[in-house]
């Protein structure tokens, strides 16, 4: 294979490269490099040293290899470096040491490889020692550069050094590692050696040039360990990325009292305050502060032991927040009284955080609202609206699934519905553990403060219907057994019982054993300044999915604009309803069944008056009945004695109704708008239900404009069929009330036949609600429910990049979304055009509803803010108008 970059340089000294408004140069030199560069051209003080492009890592990864021509400039870079610090790499009276550190342009913290204090061997060390009249400071560099090297370049566990120096110190009586008499360190240094050899069976590279190249490759390979495949997945980064290789003259916090390294934001990154914020250690390197080897100090320490240092400290991170504008996050060391930095990037922070930075930052004019609203992260919209696990808390893990609803919270194990909503009403905290739950468990989730399921998905029942409520919610949880026989969960080789205490963070997809403090969400000035600024950019409006009044108020509470989707279905699955929905569905003829449902007329009658209330004039889109009817009835055989019971009817009787309503494949079966033209006394009570609303909330000086939704349309005749009966019966009920008010009839988009024919359906219907998790599900073939069990390996395997539930898939999906988008506009002009699947509250998603104009995007209630924020920042992507590589460093 020939070098793809064979004119281009492959090492970039400090000071060729700026980071500020190149996003091509932070490609080219990754986030650390670029930095680096950037400082140095600002006259911050920074060792010397050059950058390895990452270009180079994917053909090195790729060939195993390095280019000749990467000698040639590397070695150059090094004489260049050896000129500067008067130095010599292999130098013994006078050695020249370097850091070699990763650094991508998107920045993966502990990931990724460094290795310190290279150059050392065990002529060097002597040179070391009697440059710096400190032999103990010396051999405690070699020391942290062979165990380095080992675990890093020889990929050793670090338990053997480990235990090594542990028993150096008992023997020692050390309370640490620098306080190690040198003869000691020098033994550690010869075991450690052996240890090298022994599990290796190679010997540790003496020669500097050696060990640089070694050190070099590891980093590059570090790009495809495990766990920074792992962050990139969850993080969505490119594999082709690569990262860069920096290589940098060594400073040394480890020379006394007088030296120290730390970490230091600009800002706190858990509050927001414009203060420093950080850690710092006396006689220490950079990996003493991170290893967790001892204890850091606060940085506002360093202000008593180094004051001159502090206020350089300082006056640093302001003037690389004021370049940068924006928190920077900096690593430092300070050598015999001097601060050299290592390090700037973007400082990662809080959700409560992140909204005043960007507030006060525009108050200080370094950014605008718009750039303010860009660099607001959705996950700092979750934290802040979901209860958190308290960080100090110590927790007991006990699985790992899927994080299907945001939000932590703490109950006993229930197993049934009926037990959680018992337990619930004597005040006691329930979680709701199932193996999967079904529509007849809903008003145990309703009762439950969370729920896990062993089985299910992102999208499944118990996932939708917890994101809609609010819940914590973490899905197939596959080594979780449920034993409701013995009332027993397992959790791999971990046994609890009913009443046990867990902890669920659906933030994480982890469940720990016991209970432990939550905090709770805040909502201050800053969230509400910052998403006032969103909801004055974005054109696009955000709806909320709603079933019930509360529902409704919730969703206004946060924002929405209206609701994209009323599932009438869920108004039917409690108590009285659902004894008159059963009724309805073994009738034998349809006055029988008209009946049935006129005990179901005021019931959801009453539902719509509260909800078109809660809207105040906002749209309503209510969806008529979509489910087969198979889901209203018992399942299990007490439940169906007592509904023969309830009924008056023979047993036998309900068991033959229940079988003949049994289907191979519900989801494509008798459901939907088939419901309707097979039953069309049904969607007649529902549209007399949802106009008598209206009329009554309208009567008494409301605003109101109802949208009702015919689901599952493949064929415009079916739409015709359905929306005759609708028209009719609004028309009888405007007579009757003499009343008349606005409404819109159209339908969900949710089949790949609707979207290819939708020119035609558009002739009749008003308004296209994509149903994107229907439509994803019947584009791709795949039960949503089901494919669980293999999207995973298919993700992991670079089949497709992402749960196509979660992110729409725009090559596929997304393309029938836009034919039907231009298809309907096509033969009318004004067709309004929405989503409210559970795309409508993914930022990727509604980023590309953005690109295909669409008038909103509805979500469950707790996802309204967050799509309002992603609207808002789809609408500046669109127009350009914000650059937002200059958010990050």
């Amino acid at each position: 294979m020939s070098d793809p970059y064979a004119q281009q340089p492959l090492v970039y000294s400090f000071g060729q490269g700026r980071a500020d408004g190149s996003s091509a140069m932070k490609e080219l030199l990754g986030g650390k490099g670029a930095g680096l560069a950037e400082m140095t051209t600002l006259g911050i003080p920074v060792p010397p040293g050059f950058t390895i492009a990452s270009t180079l890592c994917q053909t090195y990864l790729d060939l195993n290899a390095f280019p000749p021509r990467l000698t040639r400039q590397l070695e150059a870079a090094l004489q260049r470096l050896e000129a500067t610090t008067g130095r010599g790499f292999g130098n013994v009276a006078n050695p020249l040491l370097v850091s070699v550190r990763s650094g991508a342009a998107v920045s993966m913290p502990g990931m990724m490889e460094t290795i310190l204090n290279l150059g050392l061997n065990d002529q060097t060390v002597e040179g070391l020692a009697a440059l710096s009249g400190n032999p103990a400071f010396a051999w405690d560099c070699y020391r942290r550069f062979v165990q380095m090297y080992g675990v890093v370049v020889f990929e050793l566990p670090r338990t053997p050094f480990d235990l090594l120096v542990e028993e150096a110190r008992v023997a020692h009586g050390a309370a640490r590692d620098i306080d190690l008499p040198v003869a000691a360190i020098k033994a550690l240094v010869a075991r450690f050696k052996a240890t090298i050899a022994e599990h290796s069976g190679r010997a540790f590279p003496e020669a500097p040039m050696e060990q640089l190249w070694g050190a070099v490759a590891a980093v590059f390979q570090s790009w495809n360990t495990r766990r920074a495949i792992d962050y990139r997945r969850i993080h969505d980064i490119p594999d082709t990325m690569g990262t860069a290789v920096n290589i940098v003259a060594m400073v040394y916090g480890n020379l006394g009292e007088t030296s120290g390294t730390g970490v230091a934001f600009s800002r706190n990154p858990s509050t927001g305050e414009a203060t420093l914020y950080g850690e710092f250690l006396c006689n220490a390197q950079g990996e003493d502060v991170v290893s967790g080897a001892r204890t850091p100090q606060p940085i506002e320490t360093l202000r008593d032991v180094m004051p001159g240092v502090y206020q350089e400290l300082e006056r640093m991170g302001r003037t690389l927040e004021r370049h940068f504008r924006d928190v920077q996050d900096m690593e430092f060391t300070i050598e015999e009284g001097r601060l050299y930095m290592l390090q700037t990037r973007r400082g990662q922070r809080s959700g409560q955080a992140a909204f005043r930075i960007a507030c006060e930052m525009v108050g200080e004019d370094l950014i605008s609202e718009e750039e303010a609203v860009a660099r607001i992260p959705p996950s700092a919209l979750e934290q802040l609206l979901h209860p958190m696990i308290d960080p100090g808390e110590a927790l007991d893990r006990l699985t790992t699934g899927l994080p299907a609803s945001p939000g932590a919270a703490s109950g006993q194990i229930v197993l049934t519905a009926d037990d959680a909503e018992l337990r619930a009403r004597r005040g006691e905290a329930v979680i709701l553990v199932r193996r999967e739950t079904s529509p007849e468990d809903f008003h145990g989730m309703v009762a439950a403060k969370a729920v896990l399921t062993a089985r299910g998905g992102m999208t499944s029942h118990a996932a939708v219907v917890a994101r809609g409520m609010g819940k914590p919610c973490v899905a197939g949880a596959q080594d979780v057994t449920v034993d409701e026989h013995t009332q027993t969960v397992r959790f791999g080789d971990r046994e609890l019982k009913l009443g046990d205490w867990i902890t669920l963070d659906g933030s994480t997809g982890v469940v720990y054993a016991g209970q432990t403090r939550l905090l709770a969400p805040q909502l201050d000035q800053y969230y509400y300044t910052l998403m006032a600024w969103a909801d004055k950019i974005r054109p696009m409006k955000v709806r909320v999915n709603a079933d019930t009044p509360a529902d409704a108020h919730r969703g206004r509470d946060h924002g929405a604009e209206g609701i994209g989707l009323c599932r009438t279905e869920h108004m039917f699955f409690d108590g009285d309803r659902l004894l008159a929905m059963r009724e309805m569905i073994v009738a034998e003829d349809r006055p029988a069944r008209e009946k049935a449902l006129a005990k179901l007329l005021p019931m959801q009658r009453g539902d719509f008056e509260a909800i078109f209330r809660a809207m105040e004039g906002y749209p309503v889109t209510i969806r008529l009945l979509d489910p087969p009817l198979h889901e209203f009835l018992p399942k299990d055989e007490t439940e169906l004695v007592q509904l023969a019971e309830d009924l008056g009817r023979p047993l036998e009787h309900l068991r033959a109704v229940i079988e003949s309503l049994h289907e191979s494949n519900p989801m494509l079966g008798l459901r939907g708008c088939r419901l309707g033209i097979v039953y069309p006394e049904i969607p007649a009570m529902q549209a007399r239900a949802i106009f008598e609303a209206a009329c009554t909330v309208a009567a008494r000086k409301g605003r109101v404009m109802p949208e009702v939704m015919i689901p599952l349309v493949a064929s415009v005749v079916e739409f015709r069929r359905q929306s005759l009966i609708v028209r009719q019966v609004a028309e009888e009920v405007f007579r009757e009330r003499q009343l008349t008010v606005p409404y819109l009839l159209g339908t969900m988009i949710e089949l790949p036949r609707a979207a290819l024919t939708a020119d035609e359906i558009a002739r009749e219907a008003q308004f296209f609600s994509f149903g994107t998790n229907d439509l994803t599900q019947t584009t791709y073939g795949l039960s949503r429910d089901d494919s669980g069990r293999f999207l995973p390996h298919y993700i992991e395997t670079g089949i497709i990049d992402q749960d196509p539930f979660q992110t729409l898939d725009i090559a596929g999906v997304g393309k029938l979304v836009k034919m039907a988008c231009d298809l309907g506009r096509s033969t009318r002009a004004d067709l309004k055009l929405g989503i409210c699947g559970e795309h409508g509250g993914d930022p990727a998603s509604i980023a590309f509803c953005e690109t295909v104009r669409m008038n909103y995007v509805s979500c469950s209630p707790f996802r309204v803010p967050v799509a309002r924020l992603a609207a808002a920042q789809a609408a500046l992507a669109a127009r350009g108008t914000v650059d937002r590589t200059k958010a990050t460093v």
